[in-house]
């Protein structure tokens, strides 16, 4: 099927599935609903791949590799290299890096149009339900189309504060249409989005501060690996300001400046970026039309099988209340997709023990339980095991950041239940050994398998 216009698309009426939202969860639910021969219209008004690929993941680990590349040429210059002494070409950079999304745009382009899918540069609304329980969507140009279900997948967005001046500040979407590294930069929030661009920011010649609510980076996660990352953070040169939660932004000589909840002010800055949060993007979409359910934060409310409570409608990604991971976004697509179209007996995705990496300097990699998880969960019959080290390039150079790995074991044969590396390479090392954990390993497994030496992955099977 060719693509045809987005006004011819919405004439044509009927459809097995309707996808709102063009970004990974979507677009992963409309090709594998493809695949298994279903008629299929995905809308989509803006730039196809989401947040992920447009600002979020893609720009978001350019950026960072940008920053690491920059960090090594400084320690290359340290083994003896000689090195020109010259901050990143942004604009240069930039157009590498959107040749790339580029690329991305176009590969799903041709995809879509091998597929059959029908690609309607527009926004999707429920407007009612027909005689036969089909759903009926609206287009921007008020042309409808029906089909029997429908998958909303229309991501998130990042949140603004509702606090006095906080116009005069960035979110995390505003950051990659920057062209130059601000000198002075606060960084508002200690969340994965903080955290990233902190360091790359750091990395990239800014002098940044971090202004956290809380009393460490990364809630959530285990909290001996993010005090480490904290020293690593501050030896680079980053300022934190822990339990320092932002209440106003407002002009003064010389930039802009934060004024904290114990009446501090910070600055002044060039940039303040808000990195507090994201909600669900339902705006628009006639879910009160349709009868579906929210949740306080305005989440589509879904079941295991991601099913609404109106039959026929399903939703994935971030504008659910699950994780908000892409892979999760396009494994539950798919899962869903291969149950309705494909004869799957069962659309559930397993959600826990799912690994995930923030991109900080050095990442931070993780997967199942934090120690204080397992405490809670197990008490006493938890044993931790953890390796402290300096990687060997880092030594080479005399630097100071140093890698913390650590094991999270339960029960007498030591099952692995939460693996936590923080150091070089521990976004790349920890897939293989989230496959195990989820198989079941064991400490003495790991310990039965010889080392790879010299590495970092070495320390997780030297543990003792």
């Amino acid at each position: 099927m060719s693509q045809p216009s987005a006004a011819t698309s919405c004439a044509i009426g009927d459809f097995d599935l309707i996808v709102i939202g063009g970004g990974s969860g979507g677009l992963a639910g409309a090709f594998r609903a493809a695949e298994h021969g279903a008629r299929v219209a995905l809308l989509e008004p803006s730039a196809l791949g989401g947040t992920c690929v447009n600002a979020g993941c893609v720009p978001k680990k350019a950026m960072w590799l940008a920053a690491e590349a920059g960090r090594r040429l400084g320690m290359a210059e340290a083994l003896g290299f000689p090195m020109p002494a010259r901050p990143l070409d942004w604009p240069a950079f930039i157009t590498h890096r959107e040749r790339y999304i580029h690329n991305i745009h176009q590969s799903y382009r041709r995809r879509l149009d091998a597929a059959g899918i029908v690609h309607v540069v527009s926004r999707g609304r429920l407007v009612a339900r027909d005689a036969s329980g089909r759903s009926v969507v609206e287009c921007d140009d008020g042309l409808r189309m029906q089909a029997p279900r429908l998958l909303i997948a229309t991501g998130g967005h990042a949140l603004r504060p509702d606090i006095p001046g906080s116009g005069l500040g960035s979110v995390s979407d505003d950051f990659f249409q920057w062209r130059a590294a601000p000198e002075r930069v606060a960084i508002v929030g200690g969340g994965y989005i903080g955290v990233e661009l902190a360091g790359v920011l750091q990395q990239l010649g800014s002098h940044v501060d971090m202004l956290v609510r809380g009393e460490r980076l990364l809630r959530g996660f285990d909290g001996v690996v993010t005090d480490q990352l904290a020293d690593d953070y501050r030896l680079s040169g980053v300022r934190l300001h822990f339990g320092r939660e932002a209440v106003e932004v407002a002009k003064a000589e010389g930039g802009l400046r934060v004024r904290d909840g114990n009446g501090d002010w910070h600055g002044p800055y060039d940039k303040v970026l808000f990195a507090t949060g994201r909600a669900p993007n339902t705006a628009g979409l006639g879910l009160e039309t349709a009868g579906l359910a929210t949740d306080a934060g305005g989440h589509i409310k879904v079941d295991a099988g991601h099913a609404t409570n109106v039959p026929g409608i399903y939703a994935v990604g971030d504008v659910t209340s699950g994780l908000a991971l892409t892979p999760v976004a396009i494994a539950a697509a798919r899962r869903l997709m291969s149950h309705l179209f494909g004869g799957a007996p069962d659309p559930t995705l397993d959600q826990t023990d799912v690994p995930t990496v923030v991109f900080s300097h050095p990442p931070l990699a993780t997967v199942g339980l934090t120690e204080a998880q397992a405490r809670e969960r197990h008490g006493d019959d938890v044993h931790v095991y953890t390796a402290a080290f300096r990687p060997m390039l880092e030594a080479l150079v005399d630097g100071s950041q140093r890698s913390l790995f650590k094991l999270v074991c339960v029960g007498d044969e030591r099952r692995v239940i939460g693996l936590h590396l923080l150091g070089d390479s521990a976004d790349e090392i920890l897939q293989g050994f989230a496959v195990a954990l989820k198989k079941g390993v064991t400490l003495q497994d790991l310990q039965d398998t010889v080392a790879i030496h010299p590495t970092s992955a070495e320390e997780v099977v030297l543990m003792r």
